[in-house]
């Protein structure tokens, strides 16, 4: 058995749910964090839990044809990738197999088709947000993404997954607050000024919107700052103070001062123009986003004199896609300002069958049944925890025909299918796109059918 601070040699025999290397040792075991399948390798336990121990990664004895050289120099260090040390083709494989194992594990679905994952040309350079902490000392100020399960900053000066863009903002941003000595935020203290530094763009327009996240209204030096990013970054439409004084992990704070230009950007996804402000949520791979609801709309097959439910649905993205195609489209979101956005979205795009309405979808679509107003199909696009039980109950004993469920979850995602598959819906295809690459995380597109209709 092993023991903590114990160094062994293991073979690389699978891969988990985050791309790490799971190796075993008399059937117990290891996670091995930047180790591929195939690989020998000398570890260190560094940590030991009664069923699995984690193990760090010494030498690689023996070397997968897989592995590649990090893009990135401080990709160890960094916890923004998990997956930069794997082939791009590796990668693709790993999360459609990553999709077929939560079914068959969770969902307990077997025989269903799980197309190859659809990814990018270009698996860099793909984020359209980028949302840095800022830490260190007055006059050796870090920016930079927090080190992997901890709140260390790894100061950096260039991000191969965001926009070309970020580099030169956190550049002007750190020369700024170094040179008038600007006091970063520390985190323990609950002390300092700049707390977190956000850049949007526009991929399409190629707008640029920066955020500096404070704790308070006061910024010394507010001029010199707007100067310089108004000098040094292309395509700037907006700089924006946000005021954040509470001691806790949410980044963003609910008051705005526009220090110069808009107070939105906008993009497109597809033929839909979005604007975008500090608050909206915004797909933050517009290439790949493109991808997923075009899929989206595929699976949902509308032929034009449908009704059609999208639950979860957010700032409104996939209705508008859906309306395309449908005869009315209905919307239900709980975040109020989202459906204020979903609105706004819809105007802007001269969308007239989309109809947005806020609360919870397992409470609004079962009062939308009571009315009369049932849908043919249903989308669901739930977060991370994926959909309520009473939702996928309230869609079953409506009985659309169709369900087209959007996932960021494959977890969550079998857990949820294994329900409808209890309700009497069947899972027919699965398609995982790639949202996030040299991530762990995958997204799927699911064709779901009634069992009686097939």
């Amino acid at each position: 058995m092993v023991e903590k601070n114990q160094e062994i040699e293991v073979n690389i025999l699978s891969l988990g749910y985050e791309g790490e290397g799971v190796a075993k040792v008399d059937g117990f075991p290891i996670f091995i964090a930047g180790a591929l399948k195939g690989e020998k390798v000398r570890i260190k336990i560094v940590k030991k839990n009664k069923n699995f121990a984690y193990g760090k990664l010494l030498e690689i004895l023996e070397v997968s044809p897989e592995r590649k050289e990090p893009t990135c120099g401080i990709y160890k260090k960094c916890g923004g990738c998990q997956l930069q040390h794997m082939s791009y083709e590796a990668q693709l494989i790993f999360k459609q197999q990553r999709v077929k194992d939560c079914l068959e594990r969770i969902g307990k679905l077997k025989d269903v088709t799980v197309h190859n994952t659809l990814g990018m040309e270009e698996p860099y350079r793909y984020r359209n947000k980028v949302q840095l902490p800022v830490g260190g000392e007055k006059g050796n100020v870090h920016i930079g993404f927090y080190a992997q399960r901890s709140h260390d900053i790894i100061d950096m000066d260039q991000c191969f997954i965001q926009d070309e863009i970020g580099d030169e903002v956190v550049k002007l941003t750190k020369e700024w607050m170094n040179r008038y000595k600007i006091e970063p935020y520390d985190e323990k203290g609950n002390k300092g000024i700049v707390r977190h530094v956000m850049v949007r763009k526009g991929f399409k327009t190629g707008e640029v919107m920066v955020i500096i996240v404070t704790t308070s209204e006061e910024l010394p030096n507010k001029l010199e700052f707007i100067d310089s990013i108004k000098n040094g970054v292309k395509g700037i439409r907006s700089i924006v103070q946000n005021i954040n004084p509470q001691k806790t992990n949410v980044i963003l704070g609910e008051k705005n001062i526009v220090l110069w230009g808009q107070d939105h950007i906008s993009d497109y996804i597809d033929a839909f123009k979005f604007n975008i402000s500090p608050l909206s949520f915004f797909q933050v791979n517009p290439i790949q986003t493109e991808v997923l609801y075009n899929k989206a709309l595929e699976y949902a097959d509308l032929k034009g004199d449908e009704v059609v439910f999208d639950a979860y649905c957010g700032t409104g993205t996939i209705s508008l896609f859906l309306s395309q195609k449908a005869k009315k489209v209905y919307g239900v979101e709980i975040v109020p300002e989202a459906i204020e956005n979903a609105k706004a979205n819809a105007k802007e795009n001269n969308i007239t069958n989309a109809e947005f309405i806020v609360g919870e979808s397992e409470k609004v679509i079962p009062e939308l049944i009571e009315k009369g107003i049932k849908a043919d199909v249903v989308v669901v696009d739930p977060p991370r925890k994926g959909c309520a039980k009473e939702l996928l109950e309230a869609i079953a004993n409506m009985q659309p025909q169709k369900i087209v469920y959007v996932s960021c979850d494959p977890g969550t995602l079998a857990r949820d299918l294994n329900i409808l598959n209890q309700l009497g819906y069947a899972t027919l295809k699965v398609q995982p796109v790639d949202m996030f690459p040299q991530t762990g995380h995958v997204e799927c597109v699911v064709g779901i059918r009634r069992k009686d209709s097939l």
